[in-house]
Formats: C-alpha cells, sequence, structure tokens
C-alpha cells in the first residue's frame, strides 16, 4: 500500500514538471534576448568626430557638431570679428559661445596650430613678424583703417580691429579693452601700450554710459545757434540720434520754433546739467523779435520747396496745424527722407485733403535720402528704418553666409507689398 502511494507521488511530481516545461516553452518562444545597455555620456562628442578646419564651418555644420543655433550664429560672427578667419585653436577656444568642455572635446579634431605664433602657414602668417613703429602718443579711436597699416599691422588685420570697434560700440573706452582686442598680440600690445591716449582701466558703468562718452575727446565746440541745428548738427555736438531728435522736437513743437534763451535749452531734459555746462559758453541765439518779423514778412514759395527739406515752421506756414506737420516731420525722419509723394499721404494724423494740396504744388528732390544694398546696410539703420526694421535680424543673420542681395531676397520671403516700399530704399 506505501509503496503504490509512492509511485503515486512520483507520478504526479514528473506529470507537474512536464506541465510547467511546456508552459515555459510557450511562454518564451516570442522573446527576444535581452538588449545590450550603452550608456551615451552628453558631454562626449568626439565618437562621431573626423578633422575639420572651422573656417569652412558653415551654420548647418557648426550645429551638427552639437552647438544650437544661437551659439553657431555667434560662433561665425566672432569669426568675422577677426577679420574672416580663425588663425590658432587658441583663439577659437577664446569665443564665449564655446564651453570649456566643448572645447576640449572638439580641440584634438580642429586642424589650426595649438597658437597664434605657430601658425606659419596661413594667410596672417606675418601677423607677429611684421614690425610695429609708433612715433608719438595717440588715441586709438581716431584711426582709420590705413592708419593701422601706416604702423604695421596688414589690411586685414586693420579691418578686423576697426570691426572689433564697432563691436564695443564705437570706442575701445580704455587700455583694458583694446588688450582684449584680438588681432592685438601681447607683443604688439607692450609696443603700443605707452602710447595709447586710453584710461588705463574700464568704467564700472562701461555698457550703461559708453555710446555717450566714448567720443567725447572728438567733440570740438564751436559757436553755434541752437535755433537753426538740425539733427546732425546736435549729433556733431555729441548726442546720440535719439537725443538729437528729441531736442529738435522740444524746440520745434514745445517752444514753437525756437529757444529764447540758453536756459531754455538746459530745460530739456534730454541734455544734462554737465553737458549744458559745456555747450553755455558756445551759445549764441539771434535777436528773436527781429528774426519773427522776418519771417512773418517772408512768403514761402512752396513750388520751389523741397518736401524732403520742408520745415515745420513751413507746413504750419503753408496752413497744417502743429499735429499735423510733426507727424509729417517725424515720419520723414524715420526714413530718411520721402522717396515718392505717396508715402507723405500715408502719414498717421494729417490733414489728408490739405497734404493733397501741398505735394501737388511742392516738389519731391529724393537726391539726398540714403541707400544701402542689404548687404551694406549698417545694423543700426536696418533696426530703425520703418520699412526695414521687423526683417533687420534676418537680413543681418543671411547676409553672414550670403553675401548677395539676390539670394538674400529670396531667403527674406517676404510680402510683394513689403518688398516694394524696402526696394525704394535700396540701391
Amino acid at each position: 500500500m506505501m509503496r503504490k502511494n509512492y509511485y503515486h507521488k512520483l507520478a504526479c511530481m514528473v506529470l507537474l514538471l512536464m506541465v510547467l516545461l511546456a508552459y515555459q516553452s510557450y511562454t518564451s518562444r516570442d522573446k527576444e534576448p535581452f538588449p545590450d545597455v550603452k550608456f551615451i555620456v552628453a558631454a562626449h562628442v568626439s565618437a562621431n568626430l573626423s578633422d575639420f578646419n572651422p573656417n569652412t564651418l558653415n551654420h548647418v555644420q557648426w550645429q551638427k557638431l552639437g552647438f544650437s543655433e544661437k551659439q553657431a550664429s555667434t560662433i561665425l560672427k566672432y569669426k568675422d570679428i577677426l577679420g574672416g578667419k580663425f588663425v590658432s585653436k587658441e583663439q577659437l577656444k577664446k569665443c564665449y559661445a564655446i564651453s570649456e568642455e566643448k572645447f576640449a572635446a572638439i580641440a584634438p579634431f580642429v586642424l589650426l596650430p595649438e597658437n597664434t605664433l605657430d601658425n606659419p602657414g596661413q594667410p596672417f602668417k606675418n601677423f607677429e613678424k611684421r614690425s610695429i613703429s609708433v612715433t608719438g602718443k595717440f588715441n586709438p579711436d581716431l584711426y582709420s583703417e590705413q592708419d593701422w597699416v601706416k604702423i604695421g599691422f596688414s589690411e586685414k588685420q586693420a579691418e578686423a580691429i576697426l570691426k572689433y570697434k564697432k563691436y564695443l560700440g564705437g570706442s575701445f573706452v580704455s587700455k583694458e579693452k583694446f588688450k582684449e582686442c584680438f588681432i592685438i598680440s601681447s607683443d604688439h600690445y607692450s609696443k603700443l601700450e605707452p602710447y595709447l591716449l586710453l584710461p588705463v582701466n574700464t568704467p564700472a558703468d562701461f555698457k550703461n554710459s559708453f555710446r555717450n562718452s566714448s567720443f567725447k575727446e572728438k567733440i570740438r565746440y564751436s559757436y553755434f545757434d541752437p535755433n537753426l541745428l538740425d539733427n546732425e548738427g546736435w549729433r556733431a555736438l555729441g548726442f546720440s540720434e535719439k537725443q538729437a531728435i528729441t531736442i529738435v522736437n522740444y524746440r520745434d513743437r514745445i517752444l514753437k520754433g525756437s529757444f529764447k534763451s540758453p536756459e531754455d535749452l538746459q530745460k530739456c531734459f534730454v541734455i544734462s546739467s554737465e553737458k549744458f555746462q559745456e555747450l553755455k559758453p558756445y551759445i549764441k541765439i539771434n535777436a528773436i523779435p527781429d528774426r519773427k518779423q522776418e519771417i512773418k514778412q517772408e512768403k514761402t514759395d512752396f513750388s520751389k520747396t523741397n518736401l524732403n527739406t520742408i520745415t515745420f515752421r513751413q507746413l504750419l506756414e503753408f496752413g497744417l496745424d502743429e499735429k499735423s506737420a510733426g507727424s509729417i516731420i517725424g515720419f520723414r525722419k524715420k526714413l530718411g527722407g520721402f522717396v515718392n509723394k505717396q508715402q507723405i499721404m500715408d502719414t498717421y494724423n494729417i490733414d489728408k485733403e490739405l497734404v493733397q494740396k501741398l505735394i501737388a504744388i511742392a516738389p519731391l528732390d529724393t537726391t539726398d535720402v540714403p541707400k544701402y544694398s542689404l548687404t551694406e546696410a549698417p545694423e543700426e539703420w536696418l533696426k530703425n528704418h520703418p520699412y526695414f526694421k521687423y526683417s533687420a535680424d534676418k537680413i543681418i543673420y543671411y547676409r553672414i553666409s550670403n553675401p548677395d542681395d539676390r539670394k538674400i531676397w529670396k531667403l527674406l520671403k517676404l510680402k510683394p507689398e513689403y518688398e516694394t516700399r524696402m526696394r525704394w530704399y535700396v540701391k
């Protein structure tokens, strides 16, 4: 009986094992082997890299190396500031868009010498060998490209130095900033430093103040009548474009066309007390009562008055109110001048009926209206011009790698009416 029970249990166990084996075979028949897991370290970009020359890479190729679109743009602009070419790994490393970790990853594959001094075969090979000769103290802010060439720099180097100055805002500001110029080696700087008419250190408020203070040395004051100055006249006295526009508007609109005394000038909020004290000895205001009498007696011949030079007072004389006259003058200043009479009719807040009579009588001379190609237009002009400012960043970006107006127009993909009015100001 016991033996019979033993065999009974053994048979049950065998049967159970067979069921388990069959179930395992059934459930695992469609499974594949578990794949090996390989972890990729984010900073490790060298695995897919091969030797490359950073001077030949375009915007897309820099992105393929792992840089963002903004970083790629910054690297290309930095190269442009250098004169269009990296001459060493040391120079490439200075680009703030390339982190130390990123540079360490790509450095072994960069086809450039380690230092500028080790670069015997590039277009800048005479960079260190050219002798620099300075005869006396000088302000580098006042030097032209030819001046830099005369003291020993090549034309490309001189061009790069001027681009660097423009990058800083139009002035080197200090010896400290001058020394940071990528083109000027430590050897060159040691030769130039004793002769530089610049402060040693950069002002603490440099970022906020350089545009107002950097050209102070250039200004040569002489006697002037503030009632006769236009925008350019005020800019020649050291004011920015916006400040000049504000002063002219203050005179023409608030003071009805003239400053009666130097104190009136002092009240204009864009003229600081320090600036006013500099100007005051040179202010000569003609006798206002006599001038008013003359103005009242003189009548403007509007058939001979150019709509691009017509004044606020003349518009009032024609019969326009101050609001209409101010709108026309303001819009004309933003454009840099009208190129057709329809633009005047499109000005906001004007008496269209009276303006229609004016443009039917007065001529329009467009000779002095500034025009540029898209590749040469100043960035400030593009960003402030009513017709270009909305496309300014795209134009500046596209012309870095496409210095051809026709290609830039195609890339912009503008509405026909927008492109038409922009082309009025393109030469």
